[in-house]
């Protein structure tokens, strides 16, 4: 198939730094919530698929971790990894950058995207930039650092920008049959997601107590009509970071979990039964075997 009218898609790495923006680029793409996303760095964790088709091309954008430069633990080396392997097997990578901020840890990430594979720059947050007049000595900084495929200003925030994103990254689609149906938003399951959006919840009321030493684990995921039933596991180092997420009476941990039920409740189209309770399971972070167990790669 060739011509004009050949259906276009291809995949779409989005790569950079913690705290950029690129699960909030993501979510804005495809148009519904399916990467979770707080103020706090390091909240994605898991390589995320998310899909936008359109008339004549599909977009398969890949949604990484934050390159982890400084940490060292058996979680970072996997988020790491992760990274990695999303960069050997696409079509385009799209590197979020700040405006006006390019850090060596940006460059680093820079320096490992294949030779052969065209990136493209994404300038986030530029409704965040006070003095505009700054941009364009930032793109042009930019240009004369990378031969970039192009640089593209956006505030994922807002939605400014993403259509002239788009219109970009679909000149480097290859001529390639859908890989997902019309209507598909990810390949992640339901119980995925369910856990990604009960770890959003916690990040949220409890980054500034527990960043990072928590995660969400799906023991039982039921089906009933519309009604869905999930049972989950949260997953601490420490028994004193159980009483913090449990909080007076039990409230944070109700509180998290209610949170948590009325945007899986939105995400799903239905009623959700979401029972939670923690679990203490020490060096889990630094346990890669533990680790696959819980879904990481």
């Amino acid at each position: 198939m060739s011509g004009p009218d050949a259906f276009r898609c291809g995949h779409l790495a989005i790569v950079g730094r913690p705290n950029v923006g690129k699960s909030t680029l993501l979510n804005r793409l495809v148009g519904q919530k399916i990467s979770i996303v707080s103020r706090k760095a390091q909240t994605t964790r898991h390589r995320i698929t998310g899909v936008l088709t359109r008339p004549g091309e599909q977009f398969v954008f890949v949604d990484t971790p934050g390159f982890q430069m400084r940490h060292r633990n058996a979680l970072h080396r996997l988020m790491n990894r992760s990274v990695s392997q999303a960069l050997a097997g696409v079509d385009l990578v799209l590197l979020v950058v700040e405006a006006g901020r390019f850090t060596e840890d940006d460059a680093r990430i820079l320096a490992m995207v294949p030779p052969a594979t065209p990136a493209l720059l994404v300038i986030n947050k530029i409704d965040r930039l006070a003095d505009k007049k700054r941009l364009l000595p930032f793109i042009a900084e930019m240009d004369r650092r990378h031969p970039f495929a192009a640089i593209v200003p956006v505030s994922a925030a807002s939605g400014d920008g993403l259509e002239r994103l788009l219109e970009a990254a679909a000149r480097h689609l290859p001529v390639a049959a859908p890989l997902y149906g019309e209507d598909d938003l990810t390949d992640r399951s339901e119980r995925f997601l369910a856990a990604e959006f009960l770890r959003e919840k916690l990040f949220r009321r409890l980054g500034q107590e527990l960043p990072y030493g928590m995660t969400v684990e799906i023991e039982r995921f039921e089906q009933e009509g519309t009604l869905r039933r999930i049972h989950a596991a949260i997953i601490v180092d420490k028994p004193a970071h159980k009483a913090i997420v449990i909080g007076r009476g039990g409230e944070q941990l109700k509180a998290i979990a209610s949170d948590a039920r009325r945007d899986l409740e939105r995400l799903f189209g239905g009623k959700v039964f979401l029972e939670t309770w923690v679990k203490v399971r020490s060096g889990w972070a630094d346990d890669e075997r533990s680790l696959r167990g819980l879904g990481y790669e």
